[in-house]
């Protein structure tokens, strides 16, 4: 029996940066110090290569042909879905491809609206849905797992709930234990917060999710790129994540589900590829996860996703969260330490290297624009959480993020360049 070799557990950003071309670009005459990986990240040459290797010498429909070119292509197409599905520790048959996680969401939404409708036959009727049935989400949603529900919601009658965070960013599990109730169907949540970076309790609110017979869908934009993530021993049925978050291509991401629950799902888009019969009356389709890739597939993307989750285990998960753990004390540290700084969500919980902060007296765009001027790229505005941003009484803040190529020297040249804003704007001399 073969032993597999020792995980990494540290890693040295510097000797990474060397992967990503782009991180040696100046703004005006300061070097780029980005910060918006939360937003997208950048992309190591191993992506980029993989991409264009692959348009360049195997290009060609999957699936679809029996000549050289298209069975090499399908080949390679379904080796990434393997890679893909390993990394989150998924059977490949359990990954579904989609154009990222809002697709994803949205799949699953209109999915179990077609349930509803008495699409899928019998399997599917443990999806569907009666008027006054729960939905429910928390507070700290990002729009793409907010929306689609309150469609869902309108659609068929069902009530959407949401679960409150306390004033330290933190889920209320006792708020939640009482919006979870026996006509809750779906409880869809964010394994990260995107504005708060904080690691929600995915076990606890699984666990009452289970109690009231509702099925769980977890995004997982923000843990995929920097946590290990095991979805299986989650144990949640469904689940999300992009591959521009996690050093991958655009337009590409990745829908994991238990095996019984995308078997007795019906399909949301229809079309060529994912049927096995059709008549001019009716149609049969394939088992997942064919079954939900209805037409021409970002075949390109995949290749490259595989790529970047093939980085992200050369340089280990275990290296990569024991990194950016360090980033994120020293990032909230030092803005803790900063007059005039508020940070969302300050709880001493598990977290990413993510921090969403207002500056007193300084709108969230102008300390966008003035960390620009230096060359330090953050994010700025409500980052598609108007409703969180509401509960902290704000309309905009501003989001710095790390990522594996992050250095302590960047964290402390945007430390330097904050404690510069509020006097920079002459406010609270």
């Amino acid at each position: 029996m073969t032993t597999a070799p020792p995980r990494p557990t540290t890693l040295d950003p510097e000797a990474l940066r060397g992967d990503f071309a782009i991180l040696e670009t100046r703004i005006g005459d300061s070097p780029l110090v980005y910060l918006d990986s939360a937003a997208t990240s950048q992309k190591p040459r191993a992506v980029i290569d993989a991409e264009v290797s692959f348009l360049t010498s195997a290009n060609s429909a999957v699936h679809r042909g029996a000549h050289t070119l298209a069975a090499e292509a399908t080949e390679l197409f379904e080796d990434a879905r393997a890679a893909v599905a390993g990394f989150v520790h998924a059977a490949p048959e359990q990954l579904v491809w989609t154009s990222g996680a809002t697709a994803g969401i949205n799949l699953i939404a209109y999915a179990i609206g077609n349930a509803t409708l008495g699409r899928g036959g019998e399997p599917a009727r443990r999806f569907a849905l009666a008027p006054g049935d729960g939905l429910v989400v928390t507070e700290a949603e990002h729009h793409a797992n907010l929306i689609p529900w309150q469609e869902l919601a309108a659609r068929t009658g069902a009530v959407l709930r949401h679960i409150p965070v306390r004033d330290d960013g933190t889920i209320d599990l006792e708020a939640a234990a009482s919006v979870i109730g026996a006509r809750t169907r779906v409880v869809a949540f964010p394994h990260v917060s995107n504005v708060l970076g904080i690691v929600n309790p995915v076990a606890e609110l699984v666990a009452l999710a289970r109690a009231a017979g509702a099925i769980t869908v977890l995004d997982a934009c923000q843990s995929a790129p920097h946590l290990p993530l095991d979805l299986p021993a989650l144990d949640v049925d469904l689940a999300v994540f992009s591959g521009h978050k996690m050093l991958g291509p655009n337009a590409i991401g990745g829908l994991y589900g238990r095996a019984d629950v995308l078997e007795a799902l019906p399909p949301f888009l229809t079309g060529g590829s994912m049927i096995t019969t059709v008549t001019l009356d009716g149609a049969e389709y394939l088992p997942p996860p064919q079954r939900f890739e209805a037409g021409t597939q970002p075949v390109s993307q995949a290749i490259g996703l595989a790529a970047a989750v093939r980085y992200l285990d050369a340089v280990g998960m275990d290296a990569v969260h024991a990194h950016e753990t360090a980033l994120e004390r020293r990032l909230r540290d030092g803005l803790r330490s900063i007059p005039g700084i508020r940070l969302l969500g300050d709880a001493d919980a598990e977290r990413v290297a993510l921090a969403a902060f207002d500056v007193d007296g300084v709108h969230a765009h102008d300390v966008g624009q003035f960390l620009d001027a230096r060359g330090i790229a953050v994010r700025v505005g409500h980052h598609c959480a108007q409703p969180l941003h509401r509960r902290f009484g704000l309309t905009a803040s501003v989001r710095a993020s790390a990522a594996l190529y992050t250095t302590d020297a960047e964290i402390d040249e945007f430390l330097d360049a904050v404690s510069g804003v509020r006097g920079y704007f002459g406010v609270g001399r």
